[in-house]
């Protein structure tokens, strides 16, 4: 009995081991096979053939599961896409327009904005169907896209930095920081765009790796953390985007600063503020966005009083960017320049520079990770050290919008 059960028990062991040698094989032979790409979920062998129905109902569900609160309509004749109802936010038809011409059997994709007589009668019940007026926490984009090279916008991110003076010639600084939309209203005010109101959250926090006092027993100290939260009211169409905001933020010195710093322990301030900000930006291309807008400091704590008035402006520029289509992903490189002048710092100028690369996702507006070199001049962003001046490099990678 027993030397039976060890020859089935062998047998079972070459099965197995024949199965995985056979997937090996064929992994060897075509990588290919274990790369997931959109056409593995399309019948292949007779796709190209499909009729046009076929066809624009297998795309209509595509843009209806990704981007269902535009209503976005789909027409096709001869494999040719027409798209209809897209979003007055260039940004996001784009997205729309780019999601449909990566399909395959696609020949071309053309987007218009009214149906033709014969279209709105085939479409009769679709096109009539009950509009959506608004959506609950909608996912698709952002309306407004984050300042790449503000050092105070909410996003992920991790850098190296040296040469500051203030906090310390060698430092790390971390942020956690993100955008939820709440809700978005469709086809508002005269230019129908849409407009939509979120939650802004964001952490700042850097530790310095230079000087540190009692160093045998600590390899850095936690300077500063600085919290931020805000409500943006976002609304976009065609080119335009804009961003008004009111919003807190306080400083905090750390722990360790506060064992063994006796100097700023004892001119330990509470840089707390109140403040409003609205900012418009203009698409020029895919490649060009300018922006600039004011902002009012309403309130701030007695220990740290700062004047009202700031204005922000800058540009991004992105070129030479490329399908990276083994990776289902889109690399461009990119600059960006963050310029400020606060009333507090007498109007002098607070620059901060970003070059690097950016990756994301071959459609959609979604999150992208960057890597980048940064260099700023002017004043410190870290809680009380808001009124020193500094200069600095870093470099480092963020994910976010």
């Amino acid at each position: 009995m027993s030397r039976g059960l060890t020859i089935l028990a062998s047998l079972c062991f070459l099965s197995l081991w024949a199965s995985e040698s056979e997937e090996d094989a064929i992994v060897k032979v075509d990588p290919e096979l274990s790369v997931i790409k959109r056409g593995d979920s399309l019948p292949v062998d007779t796709f190209e053939h499909a009729t046009d129905p076929y066809l624009e109902g297998y795309i209509q569900a595509l843009i209806d599961s990704s981007y269902y609160e535009y209503n976005v309509i789909v027409v096709v004749k001869d494999h040719r896409v027409t798209l209809y109802n897209l979003p007055k936010n260039d940004l996001v038809a784009k997205s729309i327009i780019s999601y449909v011409q990566d399909l395959p059997g696609v020949t071309s994709v053309e987007a218009k904005k009214a149906l033709t007589k014969e279209e709105v009668q085939s479409r009769k019940g679709y096109t009539e169907a009950p509009r959506v007026s608004g959506v609950w926490f909608p996912q698709t984009t952002v309306l407004f896209l984050p300042l790449i090279a503000d050092p105070r916008e909410p996003v992920y991110s991790v850098n190296w930095r040296w040469g500051d003076k203030v906090i310390g010639k060698s430092t790390i600084a971390v942020s956690l920081g993100d955008d939820f939309p709440i809700f978005r209203w469709h086809d508002v005010f005269r230019w129908h765009g849409d407009l939509q109101i979120g939650v802004q959250a964001g952490v700042w926090t850097v530790f310095n790796f230079t000087d540190v006092p009692d160093h045998k027993h600590n390899m850095c100290e936690l300077m500063n953390t600085d919290y931020l939260v805000g409500i943006p009211l976002s609304y976009a169409f065609d080119k335009w985007s804009f961003r008004t905001r009111i919003y807190h933020i306080s400083g905090h010195l750390g722990d360790e600063v506060l064992c063994h710093r006796d100097h700023l322990v004892k001119g330990r301030k509470n840089p707390s503020f109140e403040a409003f900000d609205w900012i418009s930006s203009y698409q020029f291309s895919s490649g060009l966005r300018l922006y600039a807008g004011p902002g009012v400091v309403f309130q701030s704590d007695d220990s740290f009083i700062l004047k009202p008035l700031y204005a922000i402006w800058g540009m991004e520029v992105r070129l030479l960017g490329q399908k990276l289509n083994y990776h289902r992903l889109f690399g461009t490189p990119f600059f960006a320049a963050n310029m400020e002048n606060w009333q507090e710092h007498h109007w002098d100028l607070d620059l901060t520079l970003k070059l690097g690369y950016e990756f994301s996702k071959l459609q959609g507006v979604g999150r992208k990770m960057r890597l980048y070199l940064q260099y700023h001049q002017g004043y410190s962003y870290e809680g009380q050290f808001f009124k020193h001046q500094v200069k600095y490099g870093e470099i480092g990678f963020s994910w976010g919008f």
